[in-house]
């Protein structure tokens, strides 16, 4: 399932190419027809993304709020510029499965051309995201869980592939949905009430009242930090990787009872979350190992083995201190920790 910074990431995508655009919208599949008859014809005005769920605010008070899920993707075609944080993930925009990106951090998120490829570091897979670097030109991105496809089109826009839940198409690009959890038109009260759902995301707010709600939505339950992490009512956007990978940082036991997180862990959970997502904005990937050699830096961003502390190093020496790593079930998803280091 895509995590915090994925979904953030497809909202920038459509603040660069439809935002501010009038839109065609239509269900080729034909489940979402009635709603996609609601929002045709109107002119994109904003995207947000929260948490894991995207909001695109159309005129007249409406909006199409996306959850991905497990499956969802959305796939792009048409004159694609992206901007820096679209260049530097191989992989479908979401997840734990991206591999190569850009090392070379000096460029703007805001521009939509490179003078070359020196910084990129090629794949494990051998596969190369900045194949349509440079000028606005017709191509087509997936973005979603497991892998970024970038193919030059002869015609646009393309025929829809597969069973696509709604398109959104512009005089100059297009967007298709494809198996989303969650694909509903909203109202702005109805937007609210999802909204109300939801704990903090520090892409949205890091101020010090966003960090009170999180300390305090942990520290009022007895259940174990580890399961608190992956509920989104706490604290938005995390997922496996992301759970993870913050105890281990935090060297805190995963089973820990949130009653019993003193405020400091809690206030260095947030902090330290708050740094991991702006990064992986930023650079498109979950790059959670701090303290790399510039070589070491450059192999993790090749390959996700060499990329994280503890997520999917079952039975693997701990980076530290050299304990198995172990793996149990937590509510139906995986969790990995170092019983050495997180007591």
């Amino acid at each position: 399932m895509p995590e915090g910074h994925s979904v953030h990431r497809i909202a920038r995508q459509f603040e660069l190419h439809f935002v501010g655009q009038v839109c065609e919208v239509s269900s080729p599949q034909g489940r979402f027809a009635a709603g996609a008859a609601q929002l045709d014809g109107r002119r994109m005005i904003a995207a947000r993304a929260v948490a894991k769920q995207m909001f695109l605010e159309f005129e007249g008070d409406l909006f199409l709020r996306v959850h991905l899920g497990l499956y969802g993707a959305w796939d792009f075609a048409g004159e694609i510029s992206t901007d820096a944080t679209m260049r530097s993930a191989n992989g479908r925009i979401g997840q734990t499965n991206q591999r190569g990106t850009v090392t070379d951090d000096t460029g703007d998120a805001d521009e939509t051309t490179t003078t070359g490829t020196d910084a990129h570091v090629p794949d494990d897979a051998g596969e190369d995201s900045l194949r349509s670097i440079g000028a606005p030109r017709r191509s087509r991105y997936r973005m979603a869980e497991q892998e970024k496809v970038e193919d030059p089109i002869e015609a646009f826009p393309p025929d829809p592939v597969g069973q696509v839940r709604v398109r959104i198409l512009t005089e100059t690009a297009v967007a298709d949905l494809r198996g989303p959890t969650a694909c509903v038109v909203e109202d702005p009260a109805g937007v609210q009430r999802a909204l109300d759902k939801l704990g903090p995301d520090p892409m949205n707010d890091d101020g010090p009242e966003a960090e009170k709600a999180f300390v305090d939505n942990v520290r009022k339950r007895n259940v174990a930090i580890g399961q608190l992490l992956m509920d989104q009512s706490v604290v938005s956007g995390i997922g496996n990787v992301y759970r993870a990978e913050l105890l281990f940082r935090q060297r805190i036991d995963p089973y820990k009872p949130g009653k019993k997180i003193t405020v400091k862990q809690a206030k260095a959970l947030w902090q330290d979350w708050s740094k991991l997502l702006h990064d992986g904005v930023r650079i498109g990937q979950m790059m959670t190992m701090d303290g790399l050699t510039d070589a070491e830096y450059e192999k993790a961003m090749r390959s996700r083995a060499d990329r994280h502390w503890v997520y999917h190093r079952a039975g693997e020496p701990c980076r530290v201190c050299g304990t198995e790593i172990r793996v149990a079930d937590m509510a139906g998803r995986k969790l990995y920790w170092c019983p050495k280091d997180q007591k």
